[in-house]
């Protein structure tokens, strides 16, 4: 990712990119819980509290600052996305940011939910 483009992505509305997430989900014939169990896994959010930060329309820095518990497998998320190798991404929001990607891409090739979840 381009460093001119990190303060923009901190400052994006989770709320306003989880559509486009829900879509490349839905296209390929994946569902809505997926995504959100997906989210759940990743940040620690549940149905009720996911709500609430799409509600408050919060940041990507918010949204990740406010998450109960990140995953402690999110770290064996590898890979590439958008050219960049998700497990060497230096900024740590950013890397929140392109961990939920992959994941949410891993889900639109087909991958089972076990996978997926590093289970």
């Amino acid at each position: 990712m381009h460093e001119k483009n990190i303060p923009r992505v901190y400052k994006m509305s989770f709320a306003s990119v989880y559509p486009m997430y829900l879509k490349k989900t839905e296209t390929k014939g994946r569902t809505k819980q997926e995504l959100d169990e997906i989210i759940y896994w990743l940040t620690g959010y549940n149905e009720k509290t996911l709500k609430q930060q799409m509600d408050r329309k919060v940041d990507f820095e918010t949204f990740f600052a406010e998450a109960p518990t990140m995953n402690a497998n999110a770290s064996k998320i590898t890979g590439v996305i958008c050219g960049d190798r998700v497990e060497e991404i230096k900024d740590p929001v950013i890397q929140k940011v392109r961990w939920l990607d992959k994941l949410i891409d891993e889900l639109a090739k087909g991958k089972t939910m076990d996978k997926i979840l590093r289970k």
